[in-house]
């Protein structure tokens, strides 16, 4: 069975808000260093892949309309 772009675009976005809630505090607990600059860097591009997943599956659904 296939995953929809849009449960794999929200999976994303769980996933970037978990590292950005991780981020928050290890700069809370141990200041700004190279862990938490990796899991910004993770977090981004989790919400980058959500975004880009979730306009696929809009994209698709226009196109299918069609």
């Amino acid at each position: 069975m296939r995953r929809s772009p849009l449960f794999s675009g929200l999976i994303y976005f769980l996933l970037g808000g978990l590292f950005t809630y991780f981020a928050i505090d290890d700069v809370q607990k141990n200041g700004w260093g190279f862990f938490s600059y990796l899991l910004i860097l993770l977090a981004t591009f989790d919400f980058g892949s959500g975004l880009k997943m979730i306009a696929f599956h809009f994209r698709l659904k226009n196109q299918q309309k069609k």
